[in-house]
């Protein structure tokens, strides 16, 4: 592709997460959201009308079928930002030689129903990856290249505790994101996996899982508390420790939701609350600050996270340059996920070894 010609973006699904993505792609250059879909024709006109007033030349189309807008508009880009059961059939329907699909995590509904979509792309010859935005997340950026770098020598563990605190009482997640108290199962299905893709990043293969999982507010559906337990290839292991009734110390607990301890042989690295990054070195009494060299954006989800994944896209699109988070490799984040629940249902250790 030429680096100067414009990509045409279709956006379908319009619920709360979307903001990020529809303000995410109005602030990438050579960017054009061409076409908008939901069900919900309020909200669609609205979103319509707000990319509306900030394009000078162009109106966006907007549709109500997902099928028919993939008929009529030949965006080179399609961002899915639908929940898991709606993947697998919007995913064929966009299938298109030469065009990237970005889909929303948790990716299909099963292992074996996202190992045949990413079979069937990969026939017609589209690209399909995954909405994974908590490794683009800045301070997340700026670990990697501590681990990568040595800082801490060979790493032993790495524990994430998540701690947001919007999971009490009767309005449970109601305000922004109600479908939480339905889904059969949550705290590994909707919010672990970012954490599974983020430590199978920073640390390796997974080999094996195992998980404590319950449910704690009486309201919801599925899992709101439980303990995830992956050992990689390189022999590290690292812990999600999560549970969203309880929050931690931050301004904006939904900023990082929860705090990072990456241990090593030279020392330790801690992320708190506010998106800052301290380092202790072996025996040190006291700890220096890392400097993240992203801008941190308190003011959006994950410090900027989504608009640095679709600009990744963006460039990799560009360029023809290998994506970071592709469909195929996100199978093993599927898999591990639905191990964990395989762990929790027969109390052990599932490994992952074929």
């Amino acid at each position: 592709m030429n680096n100067e010609s414009s990509i045409s973006v279709a956006v379908i699904g319009l619920g709360y997460f979307s903001q990020f993505h529809l303000n995410a792609w109005q602030n990438i250059d050579g960017c054009r959201i061409t076409a908008v879909c939901d069900s919900n024709e309020s909200t669609l006109n609205t979103v319509a009308a707000d990319i509306d007033a900030q394009a000078s030349k162009h109106t966006v189309k907007t549709y109500t079928n997902a099928v028919t807008l993939l008929n009529e508009q030949h965006a080179d880009i399609v961002d899915l930002v639908v929940p898991p059961p709606a993947h697998a059939n919007l995913i064929r329907a966009a299938l298109k030689p030469g065009r990237l699909i970005i889909c929303q995590k948790p990716f299909c509904v099963s292992y074996d129903e996202a190992r045949r979509i990413c079979d069937e792309a990969t026939a017609a010859d589209t690209t399909v990856i995954i909405h994974e935005n908590f490794r683009f997340q800045p301070w997340y950026r700026q670990i990697k290249h501590c681990v990568d770098t040595g800082l801490l020598g060979s790493l032993y563990q790495c524990r994430f505790a998540l701690r947001p605190g919007d999971g009490q009482g009767a309005d449970a997640y109601l305000a922004r994101q109600p479908v939480f108290q339905t889904m059969p199962r949550l705290l590994i299905h909707e919010t672990g996996v970012h954490f599974i893709d983020l430590f199978r990043w920073l640390l390796g293969p997974v080999t094996s899982v195992y998980a404590d999982l319950r449910r704690l507010n009486p309201v919801i559906r599925g899992e709101d508390d439980g303990l995830l337990i992956l050992q990689h290839a390189n022999g590290v292991r690292s812990v999600f420790d999560g549970n969203r009734l309880v929050d931690h110390v931050a301004s904006n607990t939904r900023l990082t939701m929860g705090e990072l301890t990456v241990e090593g042989e030279k020392g330790v690295i801690t992320l708190n609350g506010e998106g800052q990054i301290m380092f202790r070195a072996l025996g040190a009494q006291t700890t220096e600050t890392i400097a993240i060299e992203w801008p941190v954006n308190q003011d959006v989800f994950g410090g900027g996270c989504v608009e640095w994944l679709i600009q990744h896209a963006v460039n990799a699109y560009r360029s023809q340059q290998p994506y970071e988070n592709t469909a195929e490799d996100y199978l093993d984040v599927v898999r591990a996920t639905e191990a964990a629940y395989e762990s929790a249902r027969q109390a052990r250790r599932i490994d992952l070894l074929d």
